[in-house]
């Protein structure tokens, strides 16, 4: 029913329009202050067995997806299930009850979010313009979409966004179907953008992407296959296994300055999945 069937395209990255003057001065280590504490209802800590994952989920480009993800999280429906199509340099998909990407669980199929509409609500931190269209970060999500500016002529005061394939973002599953998205979903090991607008996006690693990496591969993987042993929400661990999770806050002035810097340093060349997310995990 869930067949994900993906070829693997070249990723054509968001460019800046302009050359930068000079290159930007080296930003410092961000301070204690420029780091946020995710709400543990959102971070997943999904346990493989390569290692551990810790994945915020993101109800910006995709609620429902979001929202699924926390509750078959909750149910266990995750525990135990395989990386069953693994690609290198593009994604590890799992979240198959039959682990064969054929299967999904009991909840009926989700609607397709493959774009939503940006209001000045949203926490938008601009990185970039080309073309005609404004690219930056809601969170820890790139997305894509029309100038904000073009809110103050909209009925809804908001304008058209989706968000891009970079490494670590979490996308739904889904046979040719647009609304045929059910449990199964897929880490981005490579940025790929070809898949944008056609996938619904629910979140993005925020630590352990050398897990994500090192998934072994395969269309299906050899046998025994890497699996995600237990996923659970942090809010739901106990006290004592509870670990403390920080990463960047993209609203804060080092994220800002490293933005400028690393658009100085590429140029041309910039593109969305450049930027890193420092992370604190105690």
């Amino acid at each position: 029913m869930n067949r994900f069937v993906l070829a693997l395209l070249a990723t054509a990255a968001l460019t800046s329009s302009a050359l930068a003057a000079a290159p930007a001065p080296a930003t410092p280590p961000p301070a204690d202050s420029d780091f946020r504490t995710p709400d543990p209802q959102n971070v997943l800590v999904i346990d493989t067995t390569k290692g551990r994952i810790f994945f915020e989920l993101s109800a910006a480009a995709a609620p429902q997806a979001a929202a699924r993800v926390r509750e078959l999280t909750r149910s266990h429906l995750y525990d135990g299930r395989s990386f069953f199509r693994v690609i290198d340099g593009f994604m590890d998909q799992t979240g198959d009850p039959k682990d064969d990407g054929t299967g999904g669980s009991t909840l009926p199929n989700l609607p397709p979010e493959f774009t939503f509409r940006r209001g000045a609500d949203s926490g938008f931190v601009p990185a970039t313009k080309a073309g005609g269209l404004e690219a930056g970060f809601i969170g820890l999500v790139p997305v894509i979409g029309q100038p904000s500016a073009l809110a103050l002529m909209t009925a809804d005061g908001k304008v058209g966004t989706f968000a891009t394939f970079c490494p670590g973002v979490g996308g739904m599953a889904r046979a040719d179907q647009p609304d045929s998205a059910n449990s199964q979903f897929f880490l981005m090991r490579g940025a790929n953008s070809q898949l944008d607008q056609k996938y619904a996006v629910f979140g993005r690693v925020i630590a352990g992407m050398d897990v994500v990496k090192s998934i072994k591969t395969g269309e299906p993987p050899p046998a025994p296959a890497d699996k995600m042993t237990t996923v659970r929400l942090l809010a739901d661990m106990p006290a004592g296994d509870h670990p403390q999770v920080r990463v960047v806050d993209t609203q804060s002035p080092w994220f800002k300055a490293m933005i400028d810097r690393t658009r100085a340093e590429k140029v041309v060349d910039f593109s969305l999945c450049d930027i890193e997310f420092p992370t604190q995990i105690k």
